[in-house]
This record gives C-alpha cells, structure tokens and sequence, in this order.
C-alpha cells in the first residue's frame, strides 16, 4: 500500500473505533464551557501542531487557549536558550506552564502525546488532575505501550486521562518499512488532528442541541471575520490568550 492508502485507512480506523471516546471527551469539554471553562490544549514538539488545531483555530471554539513550552519565553520572561528539544522531557517545566496560565477550577485540558511518556506531559497530566480537572488524552496506546516512563512516578499520559483518544500510530509512528531496516511516513498528525476535529466539532454540535448559539471562530480572511472572533473573544476576556 501507498503512503496515502495506509493513511487513509488508518484514519477511517480511528474514525471508527473512537467513537465512544470522542463522544465522552466531547462531554466533559461541553460541561466545562457550560461552567464558564476554557479549553486548555497542550502539546510539544510535532503534538503542539494538534493543540493549535484546538485551541484558537477557525471553525473551532473561541474559549479556548494552547499551552506550550514556548510560554516560559512569551510569558515567563525566560531567554529563549531554554527550547531545546529535550525541554519537553523536564518534569519540573509542567509546572511552570501551568502558573503561567490564566486557568481557573472549571477549565478542562486536553494533552496530546503520541508517545505519552516524556516527563513534562506526564508531569502536567498529574498537575491537572491534582487540580480537579477533567483530563482528555490524544496519544498512541501502542506507542505509549511499548516505551518506558521518563517520568519519575513511572505512569504515561494514558494512566492519568479520563478519556483516552488512541490516535492509532504504530510504534515509531511510521507506516512504510525500507528495504535495509527501518520505517518511514509518520501518520501520528494526522489521525490525532483527525481525532481533535472530532472532538471539536462534537462538542460544537451538542451545544446546537441544548440550545445554545456555540462560541465558534470565523476565519479571519473571510469577511467580517476579525469583528465575529473580537465580539466572541471580549466575552472570555482575561481567561483566553493568542500568543505567537
């Protein structure tokens, strides 16, 4: 099979076996915004490209904010030598990120990981869920299954959410094998934003039927589309951010 088959199929996989997961990560995101929450997405390295399709996205929802190791710069007043790509695996960097955040006890996270054992996403699921929040989790159960723990406490992302989202990524992400060892052609981006727009739109779509008009992005090259997203955005102000 091609790149795009094994894609393609995968995805509809996903689409498929997630269901229930969506439904219930969708839930918990519909109670928190119906409490006065946002939701906080976080990811690192190729998962931050997730949280932004979270988290301040057209089509999405407003009350929304995206978490990021680039925070300690943008808002933490750090110097920028601190984003290297060992950062994400720093448990005591969760923390920091967290204080940085305009979070209040209503807010619920979404975390995306596909290997769901760095320290500093472990470490910042354990933070949110000492804090009272309900956690979703986009990662590779496979993946996650087959690595060790870079957290001291030994768990992953997928011990400490209340709803897991297996985004269906093999063990090492990609999907074609070469002849002399070794894969290539990652697909984990592409199923975990397959699953975040799942969430997203689900939520959207059980607001419509409470009977609730949804907070939702225009996109600011369509017209009128800066005046919606500031009307939108005033309604949620101090509580969403728009970094870099």
């Amino acid at each position: 099979m091609s790149y795009a088959s094994q894609a393609l199929h995968l995805a509809g996989q996903v689409a498929e076996s997630q269901r229930d997961p969506v439904r219930r990560a969708a839930a918990l995101i519909v109670a928190s915004l119906r409490a006065g929450g946002v939701v906080n997405a976080f990811g690192s390295g190729h998962s931050e490209a997730i949280a932004m399709e979270i988290a301040g996205r057209a089509g999405g929802l407003v009350p929304s904010n995206r978490l990021s190791p680039r925070d300690l710069v943008l808002y933490g007043g750090e110097p920028a030598s601190v984003l290297t790509p060992e950062l994400e695996r720093d448990p005591t960097v969760a923390r920091r990120i967290y204080d940085l955040a305009p979070v209040e006890p209503q807010d619920v996270f979404v975390l995306v990981s596909s290997s769901g054992v760095n320290g500093t996403v472990v470490e910042l699921a354990t933070l949110v869920k000492e804090r009272g929040h309900p956690l979703v989790a986009i990662t590779s159960v496979a993946h996650s299954t087959a690595m060790a723990s870079r957290h001291p406490s030994g768990r992953k992302l997928m011990d400490l959410a209340d709803v897991v989202l297996d985004n269906g990524s093999p063990y090492g992400d990609a999907v074609l094998t070469l002849e002399g060892g070794g894969t290539y052609g990652a697909v984990s981006t592409i199923t975990s934003a397959l699953l975040a727009q799942m969430v997203v739109t689900t939520a959207i779509d059980e607001l419509v039927a409470l009977g609730e008009s949804p907070p939702v992005y225009l996109s600011v090259n369509m017209t009128g589309g800066d005046a919606h997203n500031q009307a939108l955005e005033s309604r949620y102000a101090g509580r969403i951010r728009r970094g870099a």
